[in-house]
């Protein structure tokens, strides 16, 4: 009956408003302000898996392929996009934390003008650049063109996409983490009625998957920019107050821009893996790329930690309350660590049943398994190495985190490929650079935070 009652308690407390987290039990601000993080990117997961799951299942493995080579192109040009979110929501959560309402103002106003100019210049980019480096990953001639037909259309509808990651980054870092999910909920099941409407009715093929997910982003910044500009509260967003104030477009770039070049470098990194998985044919490609898909699924809640870390020390570090950034910093390593190993045990025991999910074609079930076989059991490694990356962004250093992720997942990852891979030449030898560099990054993450002193008052950005 207690167990019931304490239950009921949270989900209570996780449907009420949010409050700033610079007071109360630590553990339980950090889980309810994650719990959403968690619906949420899973929902934005699901959207996107639903054009894989659909395509694969009623166009064909081609399609599959087409539409699994895409994700590290579409990470590679979003990813700086997410670096922006992530050190405008260090700002605001500071400043927010010191009760800054003018700092706060201006640092949300900003955040939104970034967004907007960095989203057209990706917009613009992703469609001109699809082609050229669908070519240079070696994409096979027969995935080719449904894959630019993809990716451009995609492409097209980024600024959306930008422009929702930016207004949900000024909520989480008010500790609302719940309003951004609701949107995110319509806009995914948009996305999953047109895939079936110009998928499987119209028979648009590729182009109907990504129109049904370029609408579904639309949907979701709409609805998230529009519940800013009316909500009364001290990140409350007024359309003619858009603009790069100077202090703060500084600022914000200081943390934006080491985060953006880590995640574009590290992406790139990706595709330069992709290009030479692309070698082993469709198959392989297709099997790969549902496992990418399984991946983008699992290590959502390990961000989504991370995320509520970063806004967690941000807030109480804006607020000079230091004991309880550490005791946030272990609670977030613990959360994840004990996710990590219950989810790594139950996709790679129902392996057959998740990659099948995405096809019947008995050829890409048994590639897809070997690639989740070799990554999923390995999460806690990124988990610890996410945690302690988000606690130390949380207090406005983002140089560190930046170096050892550059380090432990590009550098690491291109050296292998150039030196290890062809005296093995297979595709195991592939798949397990990836446990491999989480591992790297992880124990210098952990030497990082042991050994440096990384909690002085003087860094702090207000």
């Amino acid at each position: 009956m207690k167990t019931f009652y304490n239950i009921n308690k949270m989900i209570k407390q996780l449907c009420r408003k949010n409050e700033l987290m610079t007071e109360g039990n630590i553990t339980q601000q950090i889980f309810l302000f994650a719990v959403p993080l968690i619906i949420g990117n899973f929902l934005q997961q699901f959207y996107n898996t639903a054009d894989s799951i659909i395509v694969g299942n009623f166009i064909g493995s081609n399609a599959l392929a087409a539409v699994g080579s895409s994700t590290p192109l579409i990470n590679l040009l979003i990813s700086f996009s997410q670096g922006a979110s992530v050190g405008a929501g260090v700002i605001i959560s500071q400043h927010l934390g010191a009760k800054d309402r003018k700092g706060t103002h201006n640092a949300v106003h900003t955040s939104l003008a970034l967004a907007l100019i960095l989203g057209l210049i990706l917009t613009i980019g992703g469609i001109f650049l699809t082609k050229p480096l669908l070519l240079i990953m070696k994409v096979p001639p027969e995935v080719l063109p449904e894959s630019i037909t993809y990716l451009r259309i995609f492409f097209g509808g980024l600024v959306f996409n930008v422009i929702y990651n930016m207004a949900t980054g000024i909520l989480n870092a008010s500790g609302n983490s719940k309003r951004s999910l609701i949107y995110l909920g319509y806009a995914s099941l948009i996305n999953i009625f047109l895939d079936v409407i110009f998928v499987v009715g119209f028979k648009f093929g590729v182009e109907g998957a990504a129109i049904a997910t370029v609408v579904s982003q639309l949907v979701s910044a709409t609805l998230t920019l529009n519940y800013l500009i009316k909500k009364p509260a001290p990140y409350r967003v007024k359309l003619r107050d858009i603009n790069c104030y100077k202090r703060f477009t500084s600022d914000i770039n200081k943390i934006s821009f080491p985060i953006g070049i880590q995640n574009m470098v590290i992406s790139l990194s990706n595709v330069f893996v992709q290009t030479v998985i692309n070698s082993f044919g469709a198959i392989t490609m297709a099997g790969f790329g549902i496992c990418l898909k399984l991946d983008g699924f699992i290590i959502l809640p390990i961000i989504s930690f991370s995320m509520a870390a970063t806004t967690f020390v941000g807030q109480n570090f804006g607020s000079r309350n230091l004991d309880r950034v550490k005791k946030g910093m272990w609670v977030t390593i613990l959360m994840t660590s004990i996710y990590s190993i219950v989810i790594g045990s139950i996709i790679v025991g129902f392996a057959d049943f998740f990659v099948s999910l995405f096809t019947n074609d008995n050829a890409v079930i048994s590639s897809g398994k070997l690639a989740v076989l070799y990554l999923c059991p390995y999460y806690i490694t990124i988990g610890i190495l996410y945690s302690l990356a988000g606690a130390v962004r949380g207090v406005g250093k983002s140089i560190p985190p930046m170096v050892i992720l550059l380090v432990s997942m590009c550098l690491f990852r291109i050296l292998w490929v150039k030196f290890i891979y062809p005296i093995f030449g297979t595709i195991e030898s592939l798949y397990i650079l990836y446990p491999a560099s989480w591992t790297i990054g992880m124990i210098l993450m952990i030497i990082y935070t042991m050994k440096v002193k990384w909690l002085k008052n003087k860094e702090a950005l207000i």
